[in-house]
């Protein structure tokens, strides 16, 4: 009885919420990406690392794009050091060669996590040289290189920092890698093996339409964070633009996680929807 109570205010708590969103005055558009932009403008300057860190960190979503790259760019230099290994993972995950020697100068970063974030993402980048002489010095305790790293990082052979580094590193070959360190604990706190977060993501590519539709109702409604995250960030990948309309409203999610995923997937969806507008027919010549 106490079960079926909660769950009926649970669905009129929810309800509410979306009346809520439903009548945001028009400051808050729910059409287009003013919004999306706005909140990551807002997590930037933010005085919350957390936010920094989570709001950069999901600019990785956005491929090469100018302005999501000078976000991660200036926040190469925050004065956090999970923000400045947020940006250098964003950085890897845009394909931004132009960042390339802004990413080597963070080599030289005091604290090794940066460093191991910086040294992962020029690897992704093609500039093994550099990833290689980090990864050497983390190996054998020996220094390698041309000056990029400073003579004292931190505790760079601490066995539980090194360890956090390594799950931190290794959780890109996880399919919801875009929510990193957090995911991880969550995951491994409340579910060793999240099936239906892995599952949401794995079928970005999958071109039936049903599947597009299942990936919006888990977006939307879905009881974890992690689930709802990793389907919006498979929706983001699935490339459809007219997915995009569909998760306006989880810019308003009750997750920072969510909604910084949403963010990037909105502008992600938009760029692609524009770009296809714009694009002109192929013609066949006339015989």
């Amino acid at each position: 009885m106490i079960l079926d109570r909660f769950s009926r205010i649970s669905a009129v708590v929810a309800c509410a919420a979306a009346v809520a969103v439903c009548s945001l005055p028009s400051a808050y558009p729910l059409t287009g990406t003013e919004k999306p932009w706005s909140m990551f403008e807002s997590a930037a300057k933010g005085k919350s690392a957390s936010q920094r860190a989570i709001g950069i960190r999901a600019l990785g979503l956005l491929g090469d794009d100018s302005h999501a790259r000078g976000l991660a760019e200036r926040a190469l230099n925050d004065p956090n050091p999970a923000v400045r290994a947020a940006a250098a993972t964003a950085l890897g995950q845009m394909h931004a060669t132009e960042s390339i020697p802004k990413l080597q100068k963070l080599l030289s970063d005091p604290r090794i996590a940066v460093v191991m974030a910086a040294a992962h993402s020029l690897r992704d980048l093609k500039d093994d040289r550099s990833a290689y002489a980090v990864y050497y010095d983390v190996l054998t305790g020996a220094r390698k290189g041309d000056g990029l790293i400073v003579q004292q990082m931190d505790t760079p052979h601490n066995p539980k920092e090194l360890a956090k580094i390594g799950l931190e590193q290794g959780i890109g070959y996880v399919p919801f890698a875009g929510i990193v360190w957090d995911a991880w604990r969550y995951t491994h706190k409340k579910d060793p093996h999240p099936v239906r977060a892995v599952a949401a993501t794995l079928l970005a590519h999958d071109p039936d339409p049903a599947t597009g539709r299942a990936l919006v109702r888990t977006a939307l409604n879905d009881k974890d964070w992690i689930v709802r995250a990793a389907a919006i960030e498979a929706i983001a990948q699935r490339g459809d633009p007219a997915l995009g309309d569909k998760i306006l409203v989880s810019l308003f999610d009750t997750n920072v996680h969510v909604r910084f995923t949403a963010a990037a997937a909105v502008i992600r969806l938009d760029f692609l929807g524009r770009n296809s507008r714009t694009r002109s027919p192929t013609r066949r010549p006339h015989k």
